[in-house]
């Protein structure tokens, strides 16, 4: 068992994800302020990745509506700030909740349907939404407003300085830790069990008696919940809210990162934001048409790297054990 375990460790995708995290962790050292906060971003984007993974890598359900759940709570911060009320303890909970509310609502109606229609009806909700908050000329439309300060936590014998460049940082991966550790533990309990079971085959999970609504609901809803997460570090981070945060474009973006990084690898969306949001930047120096090259990219990876990163990362470690363990023997490899 240790020997299995110490080999998972000991991989090309162990040291990979192991290194990536250490150099998370020690980036604002050495870092200037402008990396600091692209790295902020794409932290936020990884969260809003893991949760839509959730719902479509290990549940199959393809939403192309999950930006709704962003809009929702990153509207709702803007929302307490035109009030005056800037305390996290009131923002981020009502801002969660209202973003779980909503996915309940829609979720309801669109898991009773399958494929293309469910895939549209998630669209035409966060359309309608859009719609809806272009329309409040309280928030000034397309133009969006500006929040003058980011959220307050005050301890009394400690206050958190959201302001602080690299406070707010170091929030947003403690964060992203705890969401990848959540879904690790939701996916490998009897939950996941299920719902990865209902992606495989829904009809034989409920001829042997286990109704799969509700577990595809719940997780419909945690996953809204999360990206509602999401939605409140954006606003957050942007000090900015505008109808574009739900546009069908974000949606995209956001199935992109999973699809690039891995649907149902836990490590996937990481990876997926981490290398969209950084060729974004690359090649946004090069062209102003990036979109031209990101489009036959995400081609080139889907027919050719259909696991995404960390599942290519993970068949090499396969190879490089089928290479090098051939005199490992039978009752060593089972018991690894």
């Amino acid at each position: 068992m240790m020997a299995g375990i110490m080999r998972h460790i000991v991989s090309v995708r162990g040291i990979v994800i192991v290194a990536l995290l250490l150099y998370l962790l020690f980036l604002p050292y050495y870092a200037s302020a402008f990396y600091i906060n692209v790295f902020t971003r794409i932290l936020i984007w990884a969260i809003a990745g893991i949760s839509l993974n959730l719902i479509l890598g290990y549940g199959g359900m393809i939403s192309f509506g999950h930006a709704a759940y962003l809009g929702v709570a990153a509207y709702t911060v803007l929302a307490f700030a035109e009030q005056g009320i800037y305390l996290g303890w009131v923002q981020w909970p009502v801002a969660i909740i209202l973003a779980g509310v909503v996915s309940a609502f829609i979720g309801t109606l669109c898991l009773r349907t399958r494929g293309l229609h469910f895939i549209m009806i998630t669209l035409a909700f966060t359309q309608m939404l859009f719609f809806f908050f272009r329309s409040l000329d309280r928030f000034r439309g397309d133009d969006g407003l500006r929040i003058k300060k980011r959220s307050e936590f005050d301890f009394g014998w400690f206050e958190l300085d959201l302001m602080d460049r690299l406070t707010f940082y170091y929030l947003v991966f403690a964060i992203l830790l705890v969401a990848l550790l959540f879904v690790f533990r939701l996916v490998n309990s009897r939950f996941g069990a299920v719902l990865r079971g209902s992606m495989s085959n829904d009809v034989r999970m409920q001829a042997i008696g286990v109704s799969t609504y509700g577990y595809r609901l719940t997780a419909f809803v945690i996953a809204g919940m999360m990206c509602g997460v999401a939605g409140l570090l954006m606003a957050n981070m942007e000090r900015f809210v505008s109808p574009a945060v739900l546009s069908w474009t974000v949606s995209g973006d956001l199935i992109f990162i999973v699809v690039l990084g891995g649907s149902g690898r836990l490590f996937g969306p990481v990876f997926g934001a981490l290398v969209f949001f950084l060729l974004i930047e690359f090649l946004g120096d090069i062209t102003i048409h990036w979109q031209l090259i990101m489009g036959p990219f995400l081609v080139l990876v889907v027919l050719f790297a259909r696991t995404g990163i960390d599942g290519a990362l993970n068949g090499l470690d396969h190879k490089l054990r089928v290479r090098f363990g051939r005199g490992q023997s039978g009752d060593e490899e089972m018991s690894s």
